[in-house]
Order: C-alpha cells, then structure tokens, then sequence
C-alpha cells in the first residue's frame, strides 16, 4: 500500500480532534472561568531509505540521508490559562481573581479538593458559602467559611477577607483560600469548571492554601461583584476551524488520489 494514504488518514485523524477541541472551546465562549484549549500537532517517525554519509576534507563530499515522513500525530492538548475579561455584576458573593491562583472547593469533609477560577458563589441556607454544585469554599485554613447568625451584612476585601457586620460591629470572620499552581497546564479537567491537581501541576502533587492580593507569594487580588468569563476568542477559534477544515480536506484529497494510483495498478493485469 501507498505510504501516502496512510499519511492522509493520519492528518484526517489530526484535524478531527482539532475540530473537536476547537467545538468544545466556542461552546464554552461563555462559561465562567473556563480556559480554551488548542490541538499540537507533530510528524512521525520518518523512514529512512538511505542514510547519511560523511564528507571527507579534500576527497568526497557529505551525503544527506533520505527519509520519508509517515504523517503526523497529535504532540498536545494544551489548555491555556490566559486571564479571561472581567463582567461586572454587582452581586456580593460574585469573585475573580485578578492575577494568578485558584478558588478551592470541596464536597466535604474527606472528599478531594477541587481548584476552580468560576467565582459564582452563594450563601446557602447554612449560610455556607458554596459554588454552584453545592460544593464547600474553602478558606484560608482549608475549612468551609461559614457566616454567623448574628450577621446582619458583610463584604469581600481583595485579600479575599470576608468582613461581617454585627451588632457589635464589624469584624474580619475568614480569608478565602488561594492556592497557587506552579504548572497550571498541568491540572486536569474534572467537569463542573473545576480542575484536579495532578504530579505535573505541582510536585507530588500537592498544594497549599494562601492568601489573596500578596505580592511576595504572586497572588492575585479578589475582586467581588465581577466574574472572570472566558478566555476563548471567537475571531481566533473561527479562524483556526477554516484552517482545520482545509486541513481535512487537503488530506482526503491524499486519500483518493492515492486510491486513484492503486486502481491504475490494479488495471495493470488487464
């Protein structure tokens, strides 16, 4: 069989899943917190039919090897953790983190904690602050932030301290927790905009919990009464399917110019 056909089928393969990625981005252009992907490509191994040979100073010149590519295949899936814009909805328990870190959440005591830059947050009827899932905040200290029931109101500084209003006056009753990720690329997508650390996002996969707005541990500051929408480009991810598109059928093409030469063989017999 033609090593061509091969190589079509392989680029076939290739811009299907850039499709697919590039699909999943403009479906999210306007999810919260959500970080656009993109599709890496690289060439396979290349079948050598003569090798290299070397030049001899005065007496022979140096030979090129001869190789033939085998197609491509798919290098990466990068998710990319550029800051999305900001809109501004004036409700109190609304966060974005200007800067680098993540929200922590959890679904409770011993269950994995999940990092998240979606900050539509609400109160519950516990005067629990949770996600929209139901999943617990975490703070400062990784436990749930929990309000008082003597609190009459309350705000959120940019180092992520929730100050309440009591009777008595008002007081700094919690910090959220930030936590900061060395390779962000590294999380892995779990679902629900949340993200699990893995051995590539931080050693061992471990992480701590810090504070916002801290220029010495690179924190961003929290900003409430706004969201931070996607980072996906419409103009960008329109572009790149035309390409993708021409891409697929470029190699199609291969396909059946390729089937047309075997067919010539074929009729080679009659």
């Amino acid at each position: 069989m033609l090593r061509s056909m091969y190589s079509g089928v392989s680029g076939m393969r290739g811009f299907q899943t850039k499709l697919d990625v590039i699909g999943n981005n403009i479906a999210n252009v306007n999810t919260v917190g959500f970080k656009g992907g993109r599709v890496m490509f690289s060439d396979i191994l290349s079948q050598t039919t003569s090798g290299v040979t070397a030049s001899v100073d005065g007496e022979q010149g140096g030979v090129n090897a001869k190789q033939i590519g085998l197609g491509v295949t798919i290098s990466s899936i990068d998710t990319i953790h550029t800051p999305g814009s900001a809109m501004t909805t004036n409700v109190p328990t609304d966060l974005r983190i200007d800067g680098d870190g993540f929200f922590a959440v959890s679904a409770g005591d011993g269950a994995p904690v999940y990092l998240t830059r979606a900050g539509n947050f609400t109160f519950d009827g516990n005067r629990q602050l949770v996600n929209g899932d139901g999943m617990f905040v975490l703070s400062a200290d990784g436990e749930p932030i929990v309000l008082d029931e003597e609190v009459t109101s309350f705000s959120i500084g940019q180092d992520g301290s929730i100050l309440a209003v009591t009777p008595d006056g008002t007081e700094a009753i919690a910090q959220l927790g930030i936590v900061k990720v060395i390779n962000p690329s590294g999380l892995e997508k779990v679902g629900g905009n949340l993200y699990q650390v893995t051995a590539n996002a931080n050693p061992d996969g471990e992480f701590e919990y810090f504070t916002a707005d801290d220029p010495e541990l690179g924190t961003g500051a929290v900003i409430a009464g706004q969201l931070e929408m996607s980072n996906v480009d419409l103009t960008n991810e329109f572009t790149e399917m035309i390409v993708a598109q021409r891409g697929f059928q470029a190699n199609s093409r291969i396909i059946t110019t390729s089937d047309e030469i075997l067919q010539e063989v074929v009729n080679l017999k009659r």
